[in-house]
């Protein structure tokens, strides 16, 4: 019997993943640093990554290639998705944390200490995985601008 895993578990070691996006491994690991992504490690170090990472590393591509947008450029807008309504942080959270206050990265880059987010695995947390493509993020902030 065929076991056919779902999108977001992670199957595919940094090597395959490289292969699959005809990229290298040093590109994949300079995103990881970057903050851009982050790929599941098991208790040896070794990083996995599903087939939602393969997709979100394809957008973060296309941005580059495609759109001429920077990785400094990527990592504004990750930024500037809220994240604190998303996970319904209350003032005090939002006061201190760093996902609120600054916009020099992605939210599970700066998440505050002593907020609601500071013991979460951030690659569980639906701000990461929810809004990985351009779509998605474009989508939602069509709709906080139709709400204002």
């Amino acid at each position: 019997m065929f076991y056919e895993s779902t999108k977001e578990e992670p199957v595919y070691p940094i090597r395959t993943a490289a292969k699959i996006l005809n990229i290298s491994v040093h590109t994949i690991r300079m995103y990881e640093k970057e903050n851009l992504i982050i790929p599941f490690k098991k208790s040896t170090n070794h990083r996995l990554f599903s087939k939602s990472d393969i997709d979100r590393i394809n957008c973060i591509r296309s941005a580059i290639n495609n759109s001429k947008i920077s990785i400094n450029g990527i990592k504004t807008i990750y930024a500037m998705m809220p994240c604190w309504e998303l996970m319904n942080c209350a003032k005090i959270d939002q006061n201190n944390c760093s996902a609120y206050l600054d916009h020099h990265g992605p939210c599970w880059a700066n998440k505050g200490e002593n907020t609601k987010c500071a013991s979460k695995n951030c690659r569980d947390c639906s701000v990461y995985k929810d809004y990985w493509d351009c779509g998605s993020i474009k989508k939602f902030i069509k709709t906080k601008l139709k709400s204002i």
